[in-house]
């Protein structure tokens, strides 16, 4: 009989020095809890906010939480979907700058190299640690049932070789934009019918020519200094995504270096467990884990009864791994025959609630010489910036040790905040700009929030003005 997760009665949080645990939980719900200042902040949350930025924001998140939202899915899903060069953002202008002067300038980086990396030192101005940077171009895949089919590529060979050609050379391309620390994102799908097919039988191995690629790949990002995490996807390719991804990590998380983390979904039952086992390989194998851990994306196509029953659930699990991880515990079992590995987390959520608990217990543990791992967290950009830009504005002062009297130990619990960004055409981007949409529409209590910090911020600026 397996070992079933248990959730302790007492969790060790600590919400921060001046406001603990007992209070936050009963000043804001417990799904989403408000990041609110610290008596020592001095600048508002958003302040940093380009304004052009700010009433973007406004009016999107707005819109979001509106009953606007569903006949919007459903225009650009019918623009997605859509074979007529008057809708192609590539054959039609006015169509590009429409999608550009809204959505896509909202929610995407840039177009080329040049566009990028200003928004990439946008990002680094406002505060943020890093980026991390993806190239938004998706394969053309549907999977039905158990089985999984590519619309045009299929059975071609010469077809499916330029297919993995192009995303080793998109990944590269995307790499040569980010600097050293900087992350990319990667999606094995995106290599094309060869991946797909061979995800979807379960294969522990990549076809050949994928092994290359991805080699190549983490070749170049650990030369570069930087990393990167290979994404979650359905259900149907996970098992093997999390072997092919072991193998990479096994390969190149040596010496105290981190290039390869795995995503983790929390809102699956078997989540604990997988990073149970992660933890036991890294251990008796010697290499250092990165772990990503996210609630979720896939409920529309996952199997449901492998997903937790409710949000809470959820929530609940989320928080526990990310607990036990920070504490070196794993959060399903005690770790058998072998000690905690080298290991690195990266909290990827737009809840407000698990930011804070994630980075108030590793702040209280680095604090107070508690053995710890290293954490990070990051938030898409155009989304949830009142809960990235809250964090670094509460704690901005204790950036600078020397001017704020903080020792170099206090200094270095500076929240490590990062935006996660994509890039492409217009055109490129238009089934992540969707799924954009799909998802404020499921979270319309976390957009009704963000779009009333925007209020708020604009209120202030408006006050300050006049």
């Amino acid at each position: 009989m397996k070992p079933k997760v248990f959730w302790p009665r007492k969790p060790e949080t600590f919400y921060s020095a001046s406001k603990p645990l007992a209070d936050a939980a009963a000043s804001s719900p417990a799904h989403n809890a408000s990041l609110h200042a610290s008596p020592a902040q001095k600048r508002a949350p958003l302040a940093d906010l380009p304004t052009k930025t700010l009433l973007r924001s406004l009016f999107l998140t707005s819109a979001m939480a509106s009953p606007l939202l569903k006949p919007s899915i459903a225009v650009l899903k019918y623009v997605v979907d859509s074979k007529s060069p008057l809708l192609s953002p590539s054959k039609n202008p006015i169509m590009n700058y429409i999608l550009r002067a809204t959505i896509y300038n909202h929610f995407c980086a840039g177009v080329n190299e040049t566009e990028v990396r200003k928004t990439v030192q946008d990002m680094k101005t406002l505060g943020f640690k890093g980026v991390i940077l993806g190239y938004a171009r998706e394969s053309v895949a549907k999977i039905d049932g158990a089985a999984s089919h590519v619309e045009e590529w299929k059975n071609d060979q010469a077809i499916e070789d330029r297919a993995v050609d192009e995303w080793k050379e998109g990944n590269l391309r995307t790499l040569r934009m980010v600097g050293k620390g900087d992350y990319m994102n990667i999606k094995f799908t995106g290599a094309g019918p060869a991946a797909v097919e061979a995800l979807a039988r379960g294969d522990l191995v990549p076809p050949p020519r994928i092994k290359q690629a991805i080699t190549e790949i983490c070749e170049a990002t650990a030369a570069q200094g930087s990393r990167f995490w290979i994404d979650a996807e359905q259900q149907i390719f996970q098992p093997a995504i999390d072997a092919w991804t072991i193998d990479l990590m096994r390969q190149f998380n040596r010496d105290g270096r981190v290039v390869v983390l795995n995503t983790v979904q929390a809102y699956l039952k078997s989540s604990a467990e997988n990073i149970h086992r992660h933890l036991t390989l890294a251990g008796k194998e010697g290499w250092a884990l990165g772990i990503k851990l996210v609630r979720g994306a896939y409920i529309q196509h996952d199997i449901r009864d492998r997903i937790h029953d409710t949000k809470a659930d959820t929530d609940r699990n989320y928080n526990h791994i990310v607990e036990s991880l920070l504490s070196r515990q794993s959060p399903f079992q005690e770790l058998q025959d072998t000690k905690f590995p080298d290991a690195r987390l990266f909290v990827a959520t737009h809840n407000a609630e698990s930011v804070r608990r994630a980075y108030s217990t590793s702040r209280h543990r680095i604090l107070n010489g508690l053995p710890t791992i290293p954490l990070e967290m990051g938030q898409l950009q155009g989304m949830a910036d009142e809960v990235s830009c809250g964090l670094l504005a509460e704690y901005r002062p204790e950036s600078d040790a020397s001017s704020s009297g903080k020792s170099p130990v206090e200094a270095s619990v500076f929240p490590k905040v990062f935006k996660c960004l994509a890039w492409g055409t217009t055109e490129e981007c238009l089934h992540f700009l969707l799924r954009r949409a799909v998802e404020n529409q499921g979270a319309v209590v976390r957009t009704q929030d963000t779009a009333a910090a925007m209020r708020k911020e604009a209120w202030r600026r408006i006050g300050l003005r006049w």
